[in-house]
C-alpha cells in the first residue's frame, strides 16, 4: 500500500468516528422531555462488576485533538428495572451502535436499547431497555463514545510542553476525573461506591507511550491506522471510577526499586527527567512506611508517578498511576529551595498514603471525602518524618494544620468535617481546609488519646475489614472503639463514635476557660464554640466538644506526656456542663492544658495564670514551656484579643519574648497572626507604631541568624534554615537593619552575570525575598529581566517562585500589565499559576486596589477564562477579603457580589466566608484600633 493511499485510509477511519455527533444532537433533543428521574444520586438497581475500556487517542493533529473509544460494562441487576442510568456529560454517543445483551441468568439472552433520554442537572444518561433486566442476571451493554481531548484540565484532557531543541510543541493526554469527571471521558457509573475492575485499552500513535493504573499485558499493532498500535493493560483491582487514569505522552522515566519487586517508575517529558531523582528515591521509602504502618502490603503490581505539565490539583492519587504538576514532583537541588523539597515529599507522601486510604478503601459517598484526605495529610506528616526526622517535620505540619483550620472555622460561614452533600456542583467545595488540615488534626488528636497501639491496630482491622470495598466514619468508629477497648486506651463506657460524632458533625472549635480558684487550689472549666465574628450571641456559641484534657504545671513540666488526665464529656443531648479539675499548684504557679497542642481547641486562662505565664516567657526559663506551646500561647492569645476576650496590653506582654525565642514553631504561629495585623494597620496612621515594634521584635533574630549573609551550608539544624527563611522575608518587609540593601546587591549580582540562567549566585533559600526586593525597589528592567528568567526557566518550583514575587512592584502600570498577562488564554502563565500571579499583586499594598478593582471590572472575563472549572476563582477571594477593613469597602464589595452572581455561582461559600472575614476586619477596626494603638505604643 502505498503512503498516500495509507494516509488516505486513516484519515477515512479517523473521520467515521466524528460522525456521530449528528446522532447525539438527535438524543439531546428526543431526551430532555422523557428525563423524570431526577435524585441527585444513581438508582440502586443496577451494580457494574467489569468495564472494558478502548480508547483510541489521536495527537498528531493540533487543531484537531481528540479521542474516541468503545466502553463494555459488565452489569449485575439487584432489582428489576426497564431502564439503565448512569453518567455521560459532553461526549458524543452513536446510538445506533448502542448493545445491550444478557450474559449470564435465566430467559432469552438478547436484549435492546428502544430509547435514551438526558438529565442534564445531573449528567445522566438514560437508556431505556426492550425488555426487562431481571434481577440476578448480567447482562454486557456496550457503548460507543467520542470526544475533543479537553481543553479545561478535566476529564480526559490535552496538555503540551516546548521541545527545547527544535522548539515544537509537544502534545500529551492525561486524565483528572476526581470527584467527577470520569463521565467527561467515558459513560460510567460515576461514584465511588460503584467500584468495579477495569480492563483498559490504549490506541494511539507508537511514537508515544501509554500508561494506565496496571501494567501493560500486551501491545499490537491497530487492524487500520498505521503507525499505530493497541496496548491493552492487566484487569485492574476493584476501584472507584475517580481513581481510573490513564495517559498518551512522550516521557522518559526513572525506574526505581520496591522489596516486593513491585515496579515503581517516575516520569516527566525528557528535558526534566533528571528532575525525578529525589522523587524516584523518597516514593519507595514512603511506600514501604505505609506498607508497615498499616501492615499491609500495597496490593498493586506497579506503580507510576508523572509529572504533567498542565495540572488543576497540586496531585491526584489514581491507584497505580499518580499524576503530579511538575512543581509537586521534580527537584532540582540547584533552584529549589529546602521548603521546596519539604512540600514535594508531604504532597508525594500524602498521594501514595491514599493508596490505602481512600483507593483499597473508599468512602460511600463524599460526605466523608476527609477520611480521605485528613487521614493522607495525617499520615503523610508521619511518613515524612520517618524517612526525614531532621527535618522535624511532623509537628511543623501539624501545627500548621492546627493554624490553618483554626482561621477558616472560626467563621460561621464554615463546616462540618463531614456534611451533606446533594449535588456534584457542591462535592469541590469540600476540597478545602476543613476536610484536610481539620481532618488530620482531629485524627492527630485521636492518635494522642488512643496511644499508637490501638490507633494502628484499629486502623488496620478497618482497612481490612473494608478492603476494595467502601466505607462510613462510622464504620472507622467501631473498628477503632474495638481496638482502643482491646488495649485500655479508652474507659469501656465510652466509644470513638460519640466523642468524635461531637468533631466531624459540627461546625467549629471550642475555647476552653479555665478559671482558677487559688484558695483550693482548682480549677473550674467551660467551653464555648469560638467565633471571629464578634456580633454573634453567646446562645450561639454553647455548644458542645468531648474534650481531652491533658494539662502540666510550673511544677511537674510533664509535656512528654500528652494522654488525656481527665474528658469533658457532653451530654446525651449535646450540651455542656462545666468541671472542676483539683490538685493543681499553688498561686504562684502556672498551669498549661492542652500538653503540645493535642487537640484542636483553644484555651483561656485567668488573668493571674496569663500574668504567670507571661513571666516565664519573658525570663531565661521560657524553653520550660514546650516549644508547640509557646506556640499555642500565642496564637491563643492574638486570637482572644482579636475577639475582645483578652486585651492587647496582655497579648504584646506574650509577644514580647519573642525577642528571646530561637525556635521556628512559636514564630511561625506568631507570623500566622501578625501578618493579619499588617494586612490592616497598613492601611492607617498608626503603621509606624506597629513597624517600629516589629522592628524590634525582629532585630535580635534578625542578628542571631546573620542577616542575609549565606550561611545555610553551615547550618545542621534543618528548622534553623526555615527560620533563617522566613526571617530574612519578614526582616526585608519592615527594613530591618541591612536586609534590603543586602537583597539588593544578591539581585545586582545576578542581573551583572552574563549567563544568569545558568548561574544564580543569590542563596536558594532566600530567593523569593531577594526578588521581591528586586522588584519592590527596581526598576522597570529589573522586572523584564525577572520575567525573562521565568520564561527560559525549566524547574517547576522555580517558575512558581517567580511569579509569585513579580506582584512584589509598586509601579500600577507594570502590575496592571501583569494582572491581563495573568488572566490571557493564550499568554505564557498556565492556568493552574495564575492565581499566584493574583495574588501576589493583591498581597501588596498598592496591588490590592488594583486587583480589587480588576476582579471587579473583569469577573465575566475570569469566569469564562477559568469555566467550566470556576471554583478554581475562590482562590482571588482570601488576599482581597483580608484587606478590606472599612464599611464602605465591604458594602462596594456586597454590592458587586449581587450584582456578579451569575458569574459567583459556584465559589457560593467562598464568597460568603470572605464577607464574612471582612466584617469582622471592619469589627476590628471599630473596636480594637485606637486600643491596640495605645499599647503597641507602650512597648516602643
Amino acid at each position: 500500500m502505498s503512503v498516500k493511499v495509507a494516509e488516505k485510509k486513516a484519515k477515512t477511519n479517523i473521520n467515521l468516528v466524528m460522525k456521530i455527533f449528528l446522532f447525539f444532537v438527535l438524543a439531546i433533543g428526543l431526551g430532555l422531555a422523557t428525563a423524570n428521574y431526577n435524585y441527585y444520586r444513581l438508582p440502586t438497581a443496577l451494580r457494574p462488576q467489569k468495564y472494558y475500556l478502548r480508547i483510541l487517542t489521536l495527537l498528531e493533529n493540533p487543531e484537531d485533538l481528540r479521542f474516541a473509544g468503545t466502553v463494555q460494562i459488565v452489569i449485575e441487576v439487584l432489582q428489576n428495572t426497564q431502564n439503565i442510568t448512569l453518567h455521560s456529560k459532553n461526549l458524543t454517543i452513536d446510538e445506533s451502535q448502542i448493545r445491550l445483551r444478557q450474559i449470564s441468568g435465566e430467559g432469552k439472552k438478547d436484549n435492546c436499547v428502544s430509547s435514551t433520554s438526558l438529565n442534564p442537572t445531573h449528567d445522566f444518561y438514560i437508556l431505556n431497555t426492550c425488555d426487562e433486566l431481571v434481577a440476578g442476571n448480567v447482562y454486557k451493554l456496550s457503548l460507543p463514545f467520542a470526544a475533543e481531548l479537553s481543553r479545561p484540565l478535566k476529564g480526559y484532557y490535552r496538555s503540551s510542553y516546548k521541545n527545547p531543541v527544535d522548539n515544537v510543541t509537544r502534545w500529551l493526554s492525561t486524565t483528572q476525573f476526581e470527584p467527577a469527571s470520569a463521565r467527561k471521558a467515558f459513560p460510567c457509573f460515576d461514584e465511588p461506591g460503584y467500584k468495579a475492575s477495569f480492563v483498559v485499552t490504549l490506541g494511539y500513535h507508537k511514537n508515544y507511550n501509554a500508561l494506565s493504573n496496571m501494567p501493560v499485558k500486551l501491545t499490537k499493532p491497530h487492524e487500520t491506522l498505521p503507525n499505530y498500535v493497541w496496548c491493552e493493560f492487566q484487569e485492574s483491582v476493584p476501584m472507584s471510577t475517580y481513581l481510573v487514569a490513564y495517559s498518551v505522552n512522550d516521557f522518559s522515566n526513572k525506574p526505581s526499586t520496591l522489596p516486593n519487586g513491585a515496579l515503581f517508575r517516575t516520569w516527566a517529558r525528557p528535558n526534566a527527567i533528571d528532575q525525578c531523582d529525589y522523587a524516584a528515591e523518597f516514593g519507595p521509602k514512603v511506600l514501604q512506611y505505609y506498607e508497615k504502618f498499616f501492615g499491609i502490603k500495597f496490593p498493586l503490581p506497579k506503580i507510576d508517578q508523572i509529572a504533567v505539565p498542565d495540572f488543576s490539583a497540586g496531585a491526584m492519587e489514581n491507584w497505580g498511576l499518580v499524576v503530579y504538576r511538575e512543581s509537586t514532583l521534580l527537584y532540582s537541588a540547584s533552584h529549589a529551595s529546602l521548603n521546596d523539597k519539604q512540600y514535594l515529599a508531604e504532597v508525594i507522601a500524602h498521594e501514595l498514603a491514599h493508596q490505602w486510604f481512600g483507593n483499597l478503601v473508599t468512602m460511600k459517598w463524599w460526605t466523608d471525602l476527609w477520611l480521605n484526605e485528613g487521614f493522607a495529610t495525617y499520615v503523610a506528616s508521619l511518613g515524612v518524618y520517618d524517612i526525614h526526622p531532621e527535618w522535624n517535620s511532623k509537628d511543623r505540619e501539624s501545627l500548621s494544620s492546627l493554624l490553618t483550620s483554626f482561621r477558616l472555622d472560626a467563621l460561621v460561614s464554615s463546616h462540618p468535617i463531614s456534611r451533606p452533600i446533594q449535588m456534584v456542583s457542591e462535592i469541590e467545595e469540600n476540597f478545602d481546609a476543613i476536610s484536610y488540615q481539620k481532618g488530620s488534626s482531629v485524627l492527630r488528636m485521636m492518635h494522642f488519646f488512643m496511644g499508637q497501639d490501638a490507633f494502628r491496630s484499629g486502623l488496620k482491622s478497618y482497612l481490612e475489614r473494608y478492603a476494595y470495598k467502601n466505607a462510613e466514619q462510622d464504620n472507622l468508629w467501631e473498628s477503632l472503639t474495638q481496638a482502643a477497648h482491646k488495649n485500655g486506651a479508652l474507659p469501656k463506657n465510652y466509644d470513638i463514635k460519640t466523642i468524635m460524632d461531637s468533631w466531624t458533625l459540627q461546625t467549629g472549635y471550642p475555647v476552653l476557660n479555665v478559671t482558677r480558684d487559688y484558695t483550693t487550689n482548682t480549677a473550674k472549666l467551660g467551653q464555648e464554640r469560638y467565633l471571629r465574628n464578634t456580633q454573634i450571641s453567646r446562645a450561639f456559641r454553647e455548644r458542645c466538644w468531648w474534650l481531652p484534657l491533658s494539662y502540666t504545671t510550673q511544677e511537674e513540666l510533664e509535656f512528654r506526656n500528652t494522654a488525656p488526665k481527665a474528658w469533658m464529656e457532653c451530654s446525651s443531648t449535646g450540651e455542656s456542663s462545666s468541671k472542676t479539675i483539683s490538685d493543681l499548684p499553688n498561686s504562684d504557679k502556672w498551669v498549661i492544658f492542652n500538653v503540645q497542642l493535642a487537640s484542636p481547641y483553644k484555651v483561656n486562662y485567668d488573668a493571674q495564670n496569663w500574668k504567670l505565664l507571661i513571666e516565664t516567657l519573658n525570663s531565661d526559663d521560657y524553653q520550660t514551656i514546650h516549644v508547640i506551646n509557646r506556640a499555642q500561647l500565642i496564637d491563643d492569645v492574638l486570637y482572644f484579643a482579636w475577639t475582645g476576650d483578652q486585651d492587647y496590653e496582655t497579648a504584646l506582654q506574650v509577644t514580647n519574648y519573642l525577642q528571646r525565642e530561637r525556635e521556628l514553631l512559636p514564630w511561625k504561629s506568631a507570623f500566622n497572626n501578625l501578618k493579619q495585623l499588617n494586612r490592616i494597620l497598613r492601611q492607617t496612621p498608626n503603621f509606624g507604631f506597629f513597624k517600629r515594634y516589629m522592628q524590634n521584635l525582629l532585630t535580635p533574630i534578625y542578628k542571631y541568624l546573620d542577616g542575609m549573609n549565606d550561611t545555610f551550608s553551615s547550618m545542621q539544624d534543618q528548622d534553623e534554615i526555615l527560620l533563617k527563611t522566613m526571617m530574612a522575608n519578614w526582616a526585608c518587609q519592615y527594613q530591618v537593619a541591612d536586609c534590603v540593601p543586602r537583597a539588593q546587591a544578591y539581585f545586582r549580582r545576578w542581573r551583572s552575570e552574563p549567563n544568569p540562567d545558568e548561574n544564580n549566585p543569590v542563596p536558594l533559600n532566600i530567593r523569593t525575598t531577594v526578588y521581591c526586593a528586586g522588584i519592590l525597589y527596581g526598576t522597570d528592567e529589573d522586572w523584564e529581566f525577572l520575567w525573562s528568567r521565568y520564561k527560559h526557566s525549566n524547574v517547576g518550583s522555580e517558575k512558581q517562585a517567580i511569579l509569585s514575587t513579580m506582584g512584589c512592584s509598586k509601579k500600577v502600570w507594570i502590575l496592571q500589565r501583569y494582572l491581563e498577562k495573568a488572566f490571557d488564554p493564550k499568554g505564557l502563565i498556565r492556568k493552574q499559576d495564575s492565581m499566584l500571579s493574583f495574588q501576589a499583586v493583591a498581597s501588596g499594598q498598592v496591588g490590592f486596589l488594583l486587583a480589587k478593582k480588576y476582579l471587579i471590572d473583569n469577573v465575566e472575563l475570569i469566569h469564562k477564562y477559568f469555566y467550566p472549572q470556576t471554583k478554581i476563582m475562590s482562590r482571588l477571594l482570601p488576599a482581597i477579603s483580608e484587606q478590606v477593613i472599612t464599611t464602605t469597602d465591604l458594602n462596594e464589595f456586597k454590592a458587586f457580589v449581587e450584582n456578579s452572581r451569575q458569574f459567583l455561582r459556584s465559589v457560593h461559600q467562598a464568597v460568603q466566608q470572605s464577607l464574612e472575614i471582612m466584617l469582622t476586619n471592619v469589627q476590628w477596626m471599630e473596636r480594637n484600633n485606637h486600643q491596640f494603638s495605645r499599647a503597641i505604643q507602650r512597648h516602643l
